[in-house]
């Protein structure tokens, strides 16, 4: 299998535009299958010397990496395109000449699907291709960087097994000139997972032993011997490590301290105690840590609340400040900055707005776009998200978001849309306000959009993700009550109303119809749905572990036969009385496609009016432009032939 093909150079230039955020046009629906389109601008990354940008660049439904001069008269770029196979996941020079991207594609042993990592690095100063770091070997980590090591622009750190099979790896200096590799860490038994200091000292070892028992370890500096963490009074198994300050002394950690959110604080390893608390949020839980190039402060952390918060502690971080002033409405997401930091590259987007990845220059504070997001779809034409809370059946408030489609201008006319109930995917992940191509490709049809965070969804404390871990049925509630709410309102048509999902979000929509005794819904679309629960458990089984995360995944409440069977698609087609939209992926390496199968065998038998897609050689995610594409092509058909055209949809 060749991954990379010969360079070829770029039929359009895509960088770099000056641009302004918002554009005033007359809105309109965009083709359905503009909505299928790949992410035009994936990544980018600029070189240590500030001199190269590399850009991983959606070509024509293929991926490729875009390397380009920021100064200079040659500015003409090359594209080294990516094999279609491939799903690109970032970009980064290694030092001034060398990039690395990384990617993902999905491979079958013995017959199951998995999927498998790669790192390919390329010199743009060398007439010779690129190669990747492992030549014709199989592994689900073969992509794993445990250290960048920005101070040894010749070598990276990764780490990896020998052995197919083997799911815990050790840790080896690769030399990015010659490719040799060198062991630097031998692996431990129950460490999937390492973590070095700013030294680029391995100084944290985190996993979990095959029979499921979680392993801490941490490298003490004075003995030279790895201790376990319950050697550390305050640390447990699977504390959440952001990073290292003060010389690899102390470690950055998410801890509950007794409260129901995570949040962030400092530990000091050789007073082997939390010494100060750097932020805790009361509703919501702290995800992420900025920390300067040096390790030596924290500027700053990021919680999701509605929309990703950033809380800024230091004065350093003026850029930050700078663009978050500059732009309120917009998630500002830093990719990179050159060593002066005189010009950074972010990926910027809101709610209505897809955006794309720029460059900023703190000098005069330009903005200048090197690519689009999408092509086709504009901030003109997307529905406003508006934030919302309704109550549960047990009184618990759920957050959720409604999208409405852009012909709805008044409050007097936000009533009686056709709507689709959009549960997310996962289950334990989280909606919050920011651009979801699949909620905004049914606004532009004319549908408002709910979508909810049932318990479950993470983000929020514990209590209220194990609510719904452990009992699935109190998900699905959540959601039934968020469609109770738009009637209530009188903001859904009760006779143009469907519910729609993606995996999880899938087999929750299946369920809703199944359940739909009072006939609320009048259509059911799943993509990529788990659909028999004893099946997805076995599939489970089949992976490392699998065991373990199957009982942890599914909860306490479907180990019960009975319960399972009545909160299981496959066994309640006869229940789906309205038009169901059904699609997979035959390469799903998260639901496998026998999902797929079986329900369509059930509803069929059951005498269901079904629409069918299998997608060849296809992963979750739709992640072939082409397929993607034809996806939306179709429901947008299964659509109108459900509910006819909307009122509310564009002309």
């Amino acid at each position: 299998m060749n991954f990379l093909k010969t360079l070829g150079c770029l039929s359009q230039s895509l960088l770099i535009l000056f641009v302004g955020l918002s554009l005033s046009n007359a809105y309109a629906a965009p083709p359905a299958k503009a909505f299928g389109e790949l992410p035009v601008s994936l990544d980018a990354d600029i070189s240590p010397d500030g001199q190269r940008i590399a850009v991983i660049l959606n070509n024509n439904g293929e991926y490729g990496v875009y390397t380009a001069r920021l100064k200079g008269e040659d500015k003409e770029g090359v594209l080294t395109p990516l094999d279609r196979d491939l799903n690109p996941l970032y970009v980064r020079w290694v030092n001034k000449n060398q990039f690395a991207v990384s990617f993902q594609r999905n491979d079958r042993v013995f017959g199951t699907p998995v999927v498998t990592g790669h790192l390919y690095v390329d010199d743009v100063t060398d007439s010779k291709d690129g190669r990747l770091i492992f030549k014709d070997i199989v592994r689900q980590d073969n992509n794993t960087v445990v250290d960048w090591l920005e101070t040894d622009p010749d070598h990276i750190l990764m780490a990896y097994s020998k052995d197919i099979f083997d799911p815990y790896p050790s840790i080896y200096r690769v030399n990015l000139k010659t490719f040799k590799h060198t062991q630097v860490q031998r692996f431990k038994v129950g460490v999937e997972r390492w973590k070095t200091d700013n030294s680029g000292v391995p100084r944290i070892g985190q996993g979990k032993t095959k029979n499921g028992i979680k392993k801490f370890l941490l490298f003490n500096q004075e003995t030279k011997n790895w201790d376990s963490y319950e050697d550390y009074p305050g640390l447990k198994a699977d504390t959440p490590i952001f990073g290292f300050l003060k010389n690899g002394t102390e470690l950055i950690i998410g801890d509950y301290n007794d409260r129901d959110t995570l949040g962030i604080y400092a530990y000091d390893l050789n007073k082997r105690r939390i010494t100060r608390k750097v932020f805790h949020h009361d509703n919501y839980d702290a995800n992420s840590v900025l920390i300067d190039q040096d390790e030596e402060k924290i500027l700053g952390v990021r919680y999701i609340a509605d929309e990703v918060e950033t809380e800024l502690f230091d004065e350093s971080a003026t850029v930050l400040k700078e663009m978050m002033s500059k732009y309120p409405d917009y998630s500002v997401n830093f990719l990179d900055q050159t060593e002066d930091r005189s010009t950074i590259v972010v990926k910027m987007s809101h709610a209505s707005d897809p955006g794309g990845v720029f460059l900023y220059s703190r000098k005069d504070g330009a903005l200048k776009l090197v690519g689009p997001t999408y092509n086709i779809l504009h901030k003109d034409d997307m529905g406003d998200v508006i934030p919302v809370k309704y109550t549960a059946r047990d009184g618990e408030k759920i957050s959720a978001y409604v999208t409405v489609p852009k012909a709805v201008e008044t409050q007097e006319d936000f009533k009686n849309l056709p709507f689709i109930v959009l549960p997310h995917g996962g289950p334990y992940g989280r909606d919050y306000k920011r651009f979801d191509y699949f909620a905004q490709f049914f606004a532009t049809r004319g549908y408002g959009v709910m979508q909810m965070n049932f318990r479950g969804s993470d983000g929020f404390g514990k209590s209220f993700e194990n609510a719904g871990r452990s009992n699935w049925i109190v998900m699905q509630e959540d959601v039934e009550d968020a469609t109770k709410y738009l009637f209530k309102k009188g903001y859904a048509d009760p006779n143009r109303t469907c519910i729609a999902g993606w995996s999880y979000g899938g087999y929750a929509a299946l369920m809703g119809g199944a359940k739909d005794t009072e006939q609320r819904y009048s259509c059911v679309i799943a993509m990529a749905a788990l659909t028999d629960i004893k099946d997805a458990k076995r599939d489970l089984k089949k992976y490392r572990s699998g065991k373990f995360a199957a009982d942890d995944f599914f909860g306490e409440a479907m180990k019960d036969s009975d319960i399972r069977k009545a909160n299981t698609p496959v066994e309640r087609a006869d229940d789906i009385k309205v038009p169901v939209f059904l699609a997979h992926g035959d390469n799903d390496a998260n639901v496998h496609f026998d999902q797929f199968k079986r329900m369509k065998k059930a509803l069929k038998k059951a005498g269901a009016d079904g629409t069918y897609l299998a997608f060849e050689d296809e992963d979750h995610f739709l992640s072939r432009q082409e397929n993607r594409e034809e996806f939306f092509i179709e429901l947008e058909k299964f659509l109108k032939k459900a509910n006819g055209t909307s009122e509310f949809m564009a002309k």
